[in-house]
């Protein structure tokens, strides 16, 4: 039975919004948990600093995401969105379990374990963003992509609120809830979301691993080496306040979970109230210039406010963490479309599987990095993370002049195809 676009549009991004509530659920927890937790086995673990420890435990969920990001979008191009959509699903949902029974038995090797085994199967925006870009006749990309965001905002506004707020009733409470949260995905996936038939073919799932993950775009296409570099150096600024403010809060501000998960959930509520005024506006950042001379600045923005909670005190830096879901949410409402129209050809689950895969290579080195230089100070990190925002305006803003360039070019040929073209047929009448 064929759906009708708009009810598509609006079961994929009620499934975004579960299933990013789940993804993002654990998130403030973990700063209370390592830093502010007991000393024991768990948060000591090897006789190593709590900080450093939960680095690890924060890189080892997006690492997953990057090695699931490199095949998963590809596999929902050749077996179809809602087939792939429906195994990560159940796959997550086991996760989550694990993740709870290795909390509750504070083993900290079989959580970090747990975490990186959940994060392979929670490669789901890439594959969400394809299935909208898929109906790009029925729906406007740019518009259906930033009410998805605003719905992936709010997911991230209602996780890190129940994860806070159920932190006192146990550890593992947040992820057997996060676990909950895939039911309704599950129902929403098969209830909203049409089915495809695979492609046709012998292929199997091992040599479409290979042959179709993201990565085989960088040679492909080499225009899209500089989106990956522009990606890398965004995600790496942006990934800074996204894995350690939640530490800034509990160092800088006194907060516990709970205070970490308001301040949280008023900054993915900005995320989600920009998004939907982009959308209601048609995606009004594009204006009348290339849509990445207008991302560049959003970048700068970004910039501009990591390095301020580099130098904040305690309430303004809290402030400024709630203001900066602004950035993000022009940023992705722009960036992930351009890509989609640019390089369609290439799939639409490749194009969005590079970028995830891109942003959760930045989460991991973050999460790594920020680990060892939070011994000096968080600020650091937030610091550093403005520097790259910089880097990121800077790149934006050279490939949206190579892609003016490009585009001038190929008018100035079609012109001057089409005047030979008319100069051939005056020449023929002519000669009659």
């Amino acid at each position: 039975m064929t759906k009708h676009p708009r009810w598509v549009l609006a079961a994929v991004c009620l499934l975004g919004l579960m299933s990013t509530a789940g993804v993002s659920m654990p998130y403030p927890i973990l700063a209370p948990i390592f830093a502010g937790g007991p000393v024991d086995r768990f948060t000591h673990f090897g006789g190593l600093d709590p900080q450093v420890l939960m680095g690890i435990a924060l890189a080892a969920n997006p690492l997953g995401i990057l090695v699931g990001s490199l095949f998963v979008g590809p596999l929902s191009d050749r077996y179809g969105r809602r087939a792939v959509l429906s195994v990560t699903l159940v796959a997550t949902l086991a996760g989550y379990l694990f993740t709870a029974a290795a909390l509750g038995a504070r083993h900290y090797p079989l959580f970090v374990l747990a975490r990186f085994a959940t994060g392979l199967t929670e490669s789901n925006t890439a594959v969400a963003r394809a299935l909208l870009a898929d109906m790009h006749e029925e729906l406007d990309r740019t518009l259906s992509f930033a009410w998805l965001n605003a719905c992936l905002y709010a997911g991230w506004l209602l996780g890190p609120l129940v994860g806070g707020m159920t932190l006192p009733l146990g550890e593992p409470v947040p992820f057997v809830l996060a676990a909950a949260m895939m039911l309704p995905c599950l129902a929403i996936l098969a209830l909203g979301v049409p089915g495809a038939p695979p492609h046709p073919g012998p292929l199997r799932l091992l040599r479409a691993m290979r042959e179709h993950n993201v990565l085989g775009l960088l040679r492909a296409e080499p225009a899209l080496a500089w989106v990956a570099a522009l990606q890398l150096a965004y995600a790496l600024g942006i990934n800074s306040l996204y894995e350690f403010a939640p530490l800034w809060m509990l160092q800088n501000a006194g907060l516990d979970s709970r205070g970490i998960a308001l301040v949280t959930a008023v900054q993915c509520g900005v995320m989600t109230l920009a998004s939907v005024l982009v959308g209601r506006s048609g995606g009004w950042l594009a204006g009348g210039r290339h849509p990445l001379t207008r991302a560049s600045l959003v970048a700068l923005a970004g910039a501009v406010g990591l390095a301020l909670l580099a130098v904040l005190p305690g309430r303004a830096g809290l402030v400024m963490i709630a203001a900066m879901g602004l950035p993000p949410a022009l940023y992705n409402a722009v960036v992930p479309a351009w890509v989609s129209e640019r390089f369609a050809a290439h799939g639409q689950g490749r194009a969005m599987g590079l970028l995830s895969t891109v942003f959760c290579g930045a989460n991991v080195i973050v999460a790594l990095a920020g680990g060892w230089i939070a011994l000096l100070s968080v600020r650091w990190i937030m610091g550093l993370g403005g520097l790259a925002c910089i880097a990121a305006s800077v790149l934006t803003l050279q490939i949206a002049r190579r892609e003016a360039a490009r585009a001038a070019s190929r008018a100035a040929l079609e012109a001057a195809r089409r005047s030979d073209a008319w100069d051939a047929d005056s020449q023929v009448e002519n000669a009659q």
